[in-house]
């Protein structure tokens, strides 16, 4: 979807569009304007949401899950390297000896947490930087889906390579914002993060700024927060779900050790096996997640600014 008619929001408009093809034969009143791709041109349903997230998944399996894969595969690789390495530098408590005076402990305590905390800030890092760009490759696979339209992967790295940095840079701001106002109160924290949270797709596919995306984000969410909110927790929830099933097999006999060194000394082999099962998890996982999130960016569009009229008349072009 290189060219932006289909994805214009209201403050940027447009008179290069095709005219509106003529609705379908099935159409009924309130019907939509047909079903080109993954949904229908119409507010949707939560299930229908989620259907279209496993549609664009099933519609494009090697693109998504390739991508996805390599990404949760470099991820899991550098987050093993990290801990592992954390781990087993980490200082070990009995040497310190009952004799131990307490600039000793203090001193143990304090190179242990600053250990804990360069790995914990390390994986953050990683995390932030994978979970961009799939983010950002997935809406715009999703973007092509919902107008029924292919895509491969260098059409679609060549349309998220522009906004890549712009999309790290809201990113990071984001997650800024809801971790400060989650420290003094949980509830600010949920409250911007919903609030914030179609800012990555309208960025994307609007090819907006950053300010200008947390900005139409905040105007698709404001008075409908609580429906965002239930779709993106149904959302975590699945996930959540998803990644537990299948990282359960991978992590059978790593929570039998009875104290922390025990946990700390694991073999080699048990922690590849469980960082085996986060990268499968994450392959299936990442892509529904984003994917659903697109989409319901999608669906708050046409809900808010009639966009499955646009929609149609540009999905009309590919037809």
């Amino acid at each position: 979807m290189s060219e932006t008619g289909g994805w214009t929001n209201p403050d940027q408009p447009r008179n290069d569009l095709p005219p509106m093809p003529p609705p379908p034969p099935q159409q009924r009143p309130g019907g939509g304007y047909g079903k080109p791709g993954v949904i229908p041109l119409r507010p949707l349903s939560v299930g229908e949401i989620l259907d279209g997230a496993v549609r664009t998944m099933r519609r494009h399996p090697a693109l998504v899950f390739g991508v996805s894969a390599v990404v949760a595969l470099v991820a899991g690789a550098l987050n093993f390297v990290i801990t592992y390495s954390v781990l087993g530098d980490l200082p070990d408590a009995s040497q310190l000896g009952p004799a131990a005076t307490q600039e000793e402990q203090l001193r143990w305590l304090r190179e242990t947490l600053g250990q804990l905390g360069a790995s914990l800030g390390l994986s953050i890092v990683v995390s932030l930087l994978v979970r961009t760009f799939l983010a950002g490759f997935i809406t715009v696979v999703v973007g092509r889906a919902v107008l029924g339209r292919p895509v491969t992967f260098g059409e679609a790295m060549a349309e998220l390579r522009p906004r890549l940095l712009p999309l790290l840079g809201l990113t990071v701001l984001v997650t800024i914002i809801v971790f400060v106002a989650s420290i003094f109160l949980v509830i600010p924290g949920i409250w911007l993060w919903t609030l914030l949270s179609l800012a990555a797709p309208a960025l994307v596919l609007e090819r907006s700024g950053v300010g200008q995306a947390m900005s139409r984000s905040r105007r698709l969410v404001s008075g409908t927060w609580w429906r965002v909110f239930g779709v993106l927790l149904l959302t975590v929830i699945a996930s959540w779900l998803i990644s537990t099933i299948i990282e359960i097999p991978f992590g059978v006999g790593l929570g039998l050790s009875s104290n922390a060194s025990d946990l700390a000394n694991q073999s080699v082999g048990s922690q590849l096996l469980a960082s085996l099962g986060g990268v499968i998890a994450e392959t299936i996982v990442g892509p529904f997640t984003a994917a659903a999130t697109a989409l319901l960016y999608i669906d708050q569009r046409m809900r808010k600014e009639g966009m499955d009229i646009q929609l149609a008349r540009s999905a009309g072009t590919a037809q």
